[in-house]
C-alpha cells in the first residue's frame, strides 16, 4: 500500500509541473518523454535553487526537532548535491568529481553548500539535454544494473522532490514561503 502511494505521488509531482506549463488556449501539444523530463528536472531544479538561497545563513544550522539523525538545512541541501554528483556524473559518462567525500559533513557554509549545489545542477543540465525521445528507454548502466535513461533522470526528479519537501519543512519553520508556493501564488494573481 505504501509502494503504491509513494508512486503515485510520485507520479503526480513528475506530470504536475508538465500539465500548469501548458500554455492557455484550446490547441494542445504533444510533449514527449524528453521533453517531460527536462521540464519537470527544470521546475525542480529552480525550486530547490530558489529554496537554498532562500534560507539566511545563519538558519543553515538549524533542523526542526531534536532528535539527533536529523539533517541540518545545510545537510539537506548538500545531500541533493552529493547525490547529483554521482547521478549524473555516471549519466554524462564522467567520473564523480565528489567521489570519496561526504558533501553532508565537510560542507558547513551557505556559500560552500549552494556552490556545491550549483556545479551538482551543471552536470545533471548535461544529462537532461542529452536525453531525447529516441534514447530516452536505452539502457544504461546504474550501478550493477542497467536502467531505462528515463528511469535514471526520473530518479534524479523523484529524490530531488522528495528533498524539497523536506527542505520546505525547515523554510516553514522560519515562517519562510517555499520558492513554489510563491511561483504559485504569483500565477494565480496573474490569472485574475
Amino acid at each position: 500500500m505504501k509502494r503504491t502511494f509513494y508512486f503515485a505521488s510520485a507520479a503526480v509531482l513528475l506530470v504536475a509541473p508538465v500539465v500548469f506549463s501548458q500554455p492557455p488556449g484550446g490547441g494542445g501539444q504533444k510533449i514527449g518523454l524528453a521533453t517531460s523530463l527536462q521540464r519537470s528536472y527544470n521546475g525542480f531544479k529552480t525550486n530547490f535553487i530558489a529554496a537554498a538561497e532562500k534560507m539566511p545563513e545563519a538558519d543553515y544550522t538549524f533542523k526542526p526537532g531534536s532528535t539527533p539523525e536529523v539533517r541540518t538545512y545545510a545537510q539537506v541541501i548538500a545531500h541533493i548535491a552529493q547525490a547529483q554528483f554521482g547521478q549524473c556524473s555516471g549519466l554524462v559518462g564522467q567520473p564523480n568529481p565528489m567521489q570519496g567525500k561526504n558533501l553532508e559533513q565537510e560542507l558547513k557554509t551557505k556559500a560552500d553548500v549552494t556552490k556545491a549545489l550549483a556545479d551538482s545542477f551543471a552536470i545533471c543540465d548535461k544529462a537532461f539535454a542529452a536525453v531525447t525521445d529516441a534514447n530516452a528507454t536505452e539502457m544504461i548502466k546504474q550501478g550493477q544494473n542497467e536502467v531505462t535513461r528515463a528511469a535514471s533522470l526520473y530518479g534524479v526528479i523523484v529524490h530531488g522532490n522528495e528533498m524539497a519537501g523536506t527542505a520546505y519543512v525547515y523554510l516553514r519553520s522560519k515562517n519562510l514561503v517555499p520558492p513554489s508556493t510563491e511561483n504559485a501564488q504569483r500565477g494565480m494573481r496573474g490569472r485574475g
